[in-house]
Formats: C-alpha cells, structure tokens, sequence
C-alpha cells in the first residue's frame, strides 16, 4: 500500500534542536530508501517540511517506520498519515469513449 506522509514540526522547536540530530536522520532516511520502503520524498515548495511516499502493509506499519526516525522520537516532528488507494476511475471514464 502506498502510504502519503506530510511532516509537521512540533510547535517552538528552533534549527538549533535539530541540527544534532540532522545526521542520524539521514542515515535513516537511507536505509529507508534502500529497503524499498521509502520510495520517494520531497520538501514541500511553500515550506520546508518533508513529504514521503511510503511503500507499507498498512498505515500502522507507516506509523511504525515513521517511528524509527530520530527527529519524531525526538519530538521535533510528527506526519499526518494518509494511506493512498489507485485510482478506479478509468473504467467509468473509458465507458463513454469504447
């Protein structure tokens, strides 16, 4: 299931919390991406904040990778979870045209 996760940071937190913690975060991040689990991710134009796309079982695997990162068990960070489903459309659309 692909599983869509916008970061939102913890209100109060300063660059300076984060930066001890930058380096372990992207360790992680890599070893995510080179599972298969994490198969893509962003920042957002408007803001700095991540967005991932995730490749898990179900939304309480992605809550658990997600888990795994040192910014959220730090506190600094959380993600809105929002599992994502293909899109069943295209059959309603084609009927009109075949």
């Amino acid at each position: 299931m692909k599983i869509l996760a916008l970061e939102n940071e913890a209100s109060g937190v300063t660059p300076e919390l984060f930066a001890p913690l930058l380096k372990s975060e992207a360790v992680r991040i890599w070893e995510l991406y080179k599972s298969g689990q994490l198969r893509e991710i962003y920042f957002r134009k408007d803001r700095t904040v991540a967005v991932l796309i995730l490749e898990c079982g179900d939304e309480n695997e992605a809550h658990h990778l997600l888990a795994t990162l040192p910014l959220v068990q730090a506190g600094l960070i959380d993600f809105e979870i929002i599992p994502l489903v293909p899109y069943p459309g295209f059959e309603r659309l084609m009927a009109f045209f075949i």
